[in-house]
């Protein structure tokens, strides 16, 4: 998790502009990210019962419209792990402990999940933190596709 104290940011602010690794340790900056379109960073963490419960969803909405690009908190062993755990096929991105996690810290993270819709330039269209219904249906109607089944059992909202 983050240390310090930062305001996190919030809808209409500016994303910093910070880089995240892929299970290669590649390094990928924001801005060459955002190349290919606005993109929800979802923060997160393997242990975090509401993260179990958010990606699977986000999953269901992931494509053209909207880019889902998870951003662990976590080892690439432990994140794999939980991805297979919860049928998580999306390529994902590391924000490393021992680099004292500088894109959690720069958006200003207290909680996980964390979601930020960040469109092409930069700017923080959406941005949330735990689990909330409502939310995760307008990024799904962005992206012109149903996240939640009608035999889903899914509550209204869960903190993070």
């Amino acid at each position: 998790m983050a240390r310090g104290w930062q305001k996190p940011l919030e809808t209409g602010d500016l994303a910093p502009e910070v880089s995240f690794f892929d299970a290669g340790g590649n390094v990928h900056s924001l801005d060459s990210l955002l190349t290919a379109g606005p993109m929800l960073l979802a923060f997160f963490k393997v242990s975090c019962p509401t993260c179990q419960l958010t990606l699977p969803y986000l999953q269901r909405i992931a494509g053209k419209n909207v880019r889902i690009v998870p951003v662990s908190q976590d080892s690439a062993t432990a994140t794999l792990g939980f991805s297979q755990a919860f049928g998580v096929q999306l390529p994902l991105l590391f924000d490393r402990e021992q680099d004292d996690y500088p894109a959690s810290n720069a958006f200003g993270l207290t909680h996980v999940p964390s979601m930020f819709l960040v469109e092409r330039d930069r700017r923080i269209s959406w941005e949330w933190t735990g689990f909330h219904k409502r939310q995760l249906e307008s990024v799904a109607e962005r992206a012109g596709l149903p996240i939640f089944h009608p035999d889903d059992m899914v509550p209204e909202s869960k903190a993070g």
